[in-house]
């Protein structure tokens, strides 16, 4: 549960694309996005989370997959 509150207070700043170190905390082991109810964000945020690891995803800046 502690790491639902960091999660809460990362967003708080203004989330880019171009953060990869701030957007890697959404995403699991296996590449995929967080959902709300493990990252406790509202609605808008968790949005606004998902549009910019996509885009981040297209320019190749974090991977579709992690492969071993």
């Amino acid at each position: 549960m502690n790491n639902k509150k960091k999660l809460k207070e990362i967003n708080k700043n203004n989330i880019d694309y171009k953060d990869i170190d701030g957007l890697r905390k959404f995403i699991n082991d296996q590449g995929k996005i967080l959902s709300r109810r493990s990252t406790n964000l509202s609605s808008k945020q968790q949005k606004k989370i998902t549009k910019s690891i996509k885009r981040a995803r297209i320019l190749a800046l974090l991977p579709f997959l992690k492969r071993d």
